[in-house]
């Protein structure tokens, strides 16, 4: 049997990589994954565990591994106008976060002050609780603000159905409620940064992880006053702000003119895609994007007049707008062909 990879250096890492996901169980993954015996895996394990950056619960036969937190800190601040998004960076958080790669702490600092400008710009509410939660794998941020929330004011100034509404305009990027003063990109590069990014308030719960096909929203029967936004990401990931950035921009000015639409947050509940003003809802505002991507990931089927409108009318009225669905299943595929083929044989 191979032994253990010399100085256990990727065996240490997959640990930390993984014992969240699996407490009980990770000796026999990682045994299985470098093809070495749980003996060998649990030297490596014990290592861990005398650094500090894992601790073990239960006796023998059903010991428990979590990774341990190496930070802990939290800090009110009252809403003054002398409260700055820079100065709490600099002087509260990048201090906790300065032993992490250049790399990951400018997403950090970007995805931190965007989110802490927009509480201070837009939430009307009286004070602001940080948090930041390290471990050997990954940091955690969390910002709530006990404000109006943040899916109730975009639903209030945009004039939209409900919440949900709200998140998936958040999604789609250039949202904001303050155009004057800002671009309303903030969200949307930052909810790309991080390996998970949520935002709880309301009765709504939004979640956008890295890499993943769909945003998701869940219902909650308990509202959140306020808004929590949660940032976690891989204290040693290769993501950088600039790749996030080129995603989504092209041209000259390096604008943001790319985005891609999670179609499935249309749906509320068991309802189906299949009214003209479904998808009027879906694409609003996306006139202001040069290429849109319609990520059909979990959606079934769709109307013949959803995708008349989408497919037919909007692209006759909007021809200079490259729209382009993706991850579509057949019977979706089936039905953007007939809106096309309509188009092509009607000449619009």
């Amino acid at each position: 049997m191979p032994a253990v990879r010399t100085g256990g250096e990727p065996v240490r890492k997959f640990l930390i990589e993984n014992i969240d996901a699996h407490p009980s169980d990770v000796v026999r993954i990682a045994a299985e994954k470098f093809a070495c015996s749980r003996q060998a895996v649990h030297k490596h394990l014990k290592r861990l565990v005398d650094e500090g950056a894992v601790v073990v619960s239960g006796n023998t036969r059903s010991k428990l591994y979590r990774l341990a937190p190496l930070l802990q800190w939290s800090h009110q601040y009252e809403l003054t106008p002398s409260l700055t998004e820079d100065s709490v960076w600099r002087n509260d958080v990048a201090p906790r976060l300065e032993k992490l790669p250049r790399n990951v702490l400018n997403i950090w600092h970007y995805g931190f002050t965007e989110m802490l400008n927009n509480v201070i710009d837009h939430s009307d509410a009286s004070d602001v609780l940080i948090s930041v939660k390290k471990t050997a794998a990954s940091t955690t941020v969390t910002i709530y603000d006990n404000g109006v929330g943040i899916f109730k004011k975009i639903r209030s100034a945009l004039d939209l159905v409900d919440e949900r509404h709200a998140v998936l305009e958040l999604a789609k990027g250039k949202l904001t409620t303050d155009p004057a003063n800002h671009s309303g990109e903030g969200i949307f590069f930052s909810s790309r940064m991080f390996d998970e990014f949520d935002i709880l308030s309301g009765e709504v719960f939004f979640s956008h992880q890295f890499d993943k096909k769909e945003d998701w929203i869940l219902q909650r029967n308990r509202p959140q006053e306020g808004t929590l936004v949660t940032m976690t990401l891989h204290n040693h990931t290769a993501r950088t702000t600039k790749k996030v950035f080129d995603k989504f921009s092209s041209g000259e000015d390096y604008g943001f003119n790319k985005t891609v639409v999670p179609v499935r947050l249309m749906q509320y509940g068991d309802d189906n895609l299949v009214s003209r003003s479904q998808a009027k809802r879906l694409l609003s505002r996306i006139d202001r994007f040069k290429v849109v991507m319609l990520d059909f990931t979990g959606v079934t089927s769709i109307g013949q007049a959803f995708a008349d409108e989408v497919f037919r009318v909007f692209s006759a009225k909007h021809p200079n707008i490259e729209l382009t669905p993706i991850n579509a299943s057949s019977d979706v595929r089936r039905m953007i062909s007939r809106a096309k083929s309509l188009a092509a044989s009607s000449g619009v």
